[in-house]
């Protein structure tokens, strides 16, 4: 289990340099601009990295019906779901990205999975400032509960039969793929698809006011921010496939509070502790090893995030109802195209 620490001095060999050395790409009226640096594949530069900042207290928070300030929901995820690595001059070389779980109890966990594509930046453990630019492509897909119900089984059977014919959503290799964007204009970067991390020089508006259970300034070395618009899902070609996994995201957001709702704003705070040496064998088994976890007990390797809650502390709580017709509509779907074989 990851140790939360607190402040303290950072582990020994920093150097610093790559901000110093290319002033182009430091703040400037509380704007970084890297593009003109050009992004690495996430996976391919980790033999790079020698230091790290890990998001030990990954603080979330989306509005769980459109356009109403009174419905917007707090989430803090679990424990080193994300972390920064960066070689010793402070060049951005990789993102390990962020993964969530959603129980439901005798069917199994939708995951989902935020992975970074690509990605640039900068970090500075002098002043504590860093930008970061990112390609994410958000992914979900579902696990089988271990003690099913009886329309757990019917369903996870009727899976099994239809993979064959058709590639569902029961493995990452499979998964949904969530088209994501950035929620606001920055001249130079043209593509919407890039989503920015920034520290605490640029706050999106969504973090503006801020429950006090959300924040970690005693305890945290440093945060950073960020945020990203959710789009639609993206289509395989298929009718049913794209029927089913529309439906799979119905019973996700259901069950989540609406966390990947279409034209919704998903924002966090990546409160991070103080930085460390990377073991690059440890991080490249990092995630693999979060989700799994996931997959065999729906619990975290690091300890579970907290509850989702409003403004007021007030716990969200899903409704069964709409929890029950969208697994039925599930079982609809699939019972019918399986009558038609």
């Amino acid at each position: 289990m990851s140790k939360i620490v607190p402040n303290h001095i950072p582990a020994k060999g920093w150097k610093g340099g790559f901000i110093e050395n290319h002033p182009e790409l430091q703040y400037k009226d509380g704007v970084a601009d890297l593009s003109t640096i050009k992004f690495n594949k996430n996976l391919e530069c980790v033999d790079n990295i020698e230091r790290q900042q890990r998001v030990l207290w990954p603080e979330f928070t989306w509005l769980t019906i459109h356009d109403d300030p009174d419905s917007r929901c707090f989430q803090m995820f679990a424990p080193d779901i994300s972390r920064a690595g960066y070689d010793a001059t402070g060049q951005n070389w990789a993102v390990i990205c962020p993964q969530q779980g959603t129980y439901i109890k005798g069917f199994g966990t939708i995951n989902v999975e935020v992975t970074v594509d690509k990605q640039r930046g900068w970090v500075n453990e002098t002043d504590k400032s860093l930008a970061i630019d990112m390609v994410v492509k958000p992914k979900i897909w579902f696990s089988k509960d271990a003690n099913q119900s009886s329309l757990g089984k019917f369903l996870w059977g009727a899976f099994d039969l239809l993979n064959l014919f058709h590639h569902l959503p029961i493995s990452k290799d499979q998964a949904i793929n969530l088209h994501t964007h950035r929620t606001y204009k920055m001249d130079h970067v043209e593509d919407p698809e890039v989503i920015f991390v920034r520290d605490k020089l640029y706050t999106p508006k969504a973090l503006d006011h801020l429950p006090v259970f959300t924040l970690h300034n005693g305890e945290a070395w440093n945060y950073a921010n960020l945020e990203v618009g959710i789009g639609e899902i993206a289509k395989t070609g298929n009718d049913f496939v794209d029927s089913f996994n529309q439906l799979v995201m119905n019973l996700f957001n259901v069950g989540s509070g609406n966390l990947l709702q279409k034209d919704s704003v998903l924002a966090w705070n990546v409160w991070v502790d103080a930085p460390t040496i990377v073991d690059q064998t440890e991080w490249r088994n990092h995630a693999q090893y979060w989700r799994t976890s996931i997959d065999v007990d729906h619990a975290s390797p690091d300890g579970d995030g907290s509850k989702v809650r409003y403004a007021d502390g007030t716990e969200f709580s899903v409704v069964e109802e709409l929890l029950q017709e969208a697994l039925d509509a599930i079982r609809k779907l699939v019972a019918g195209y399986i009558l038609k074989m």
